[in-house]
C-alpha cells in the first residue's frame, strides 16, 4: 500500500466532516451558490472539494463509480481506505465522480422510481471553472434566480423535466463546490 493511500483524509474527522456536510447541504438547499470546502487532500487528479465530498458522503453502504481520469489505482485505493465505498458500474452506483464528458451518457445512471425517487444517483462533476455566472437557475431554494457555470444546459433541462425522478449534481473545482438538485429549472 502506498503512503498517499493512507494520507489525505480529514485531520479532525468529526469536525471536518461536519463542516463539509454543512457546505454540501447548503449548496443543495441553495442551488447556484458556491461554497468553500476543505480538509481533504486526495490523490491527483481529484480536487480538494471532490475528496471532501467523498469523505463526507461515501461509506461502505454507498456504491461509487469512478469515471474517466478519476478512475486510477491511487484514487481507488484512497477511496477504499478512507471511505470503504464499494466501486461499481454506472447503473449500480449511488455516486459517480468524474469530469463531465466521462460521466456521459446520463441515461446509464439510476434516476429512482415513482415509488422511490430517492433511489437515484448523485453525480460529482469535476469542472475546470466554477462561477456564479452562465445558466439561469430558478426553483426551490432560489429567491428569484441564480446563475451557475454549467458544462452544458440541455442535459440539465431534460433532467429537471423528469422531476421527481432524476439525478442530483455536485460540481467541484479546487476547494469550491456548488450543487444542482433535480428540482432546479435551467433557463
Amino acid at each position: 500500500m502506498q503512503a498517499e493511500t493512507l494520507t489525505g483524509g480529514f485531520a479532525d474527522a468529526p469536525h471536518d466532516a461536519a463542516h463539509a456536510f454543512r457546505a454540501i447541504m447548503e449548496a443543495m438547499a441553495r442551488p447556484g451558490t458556491i461554497h468553500r470546502i476543505a480538509g481533504a487532500q486526495p490523490p491527483a487528479p481529484l480536487s480538494v472539494a471532490a475528496g471532501a465530498v467523498l469523505l463526507t458522503l461515501c461509506d461502505p453502504e454507498t456504491a461509487l463509480h469512478l469515471a474517466g481520469s478519476a478512475d486510477t489505482g491511487a484514487v481507488r485505493d484512497w477511496v477504499t481506505f478512507h471511505c470503504g465505498a464499494p466501486l461499481a458500474g454506472r447503473g449500480q452506483a449511488a455516486f459517480a465522480l468524474g469530469a463531465w464528458p466521462a460521466l456521459l451518457p446520463l441515461g446509464d445512471y439510476a434516476i429512482g422510481t415513482p415509488e422511490y425517487p430517492d433511489r437515484s444517483a448523485t453525480l460529482i462533476v469535476e469542472v475546470p471553472v466554477l462561477e456564479a455566472s452562465g445558466a439561469r437557475l430558478t426553483g426551490p431554494g432560489i429567491a428569484t434566480e441564480a446563475a451557475l457555470s454549467l458544462p452544458e444546459t440541455a442535459a440539465f433541462q431534460a433532467n429537471a423535466r423528469a422531476f421527481p425522478l432524476g439525478l442530483d449534481f455536485i460540481f467541484t473545482c479546487g476547494d469550491r463546490l456548488a450543487a444542482l438538485p433535480r428540482s432546479t429549472r435551467i433557463g
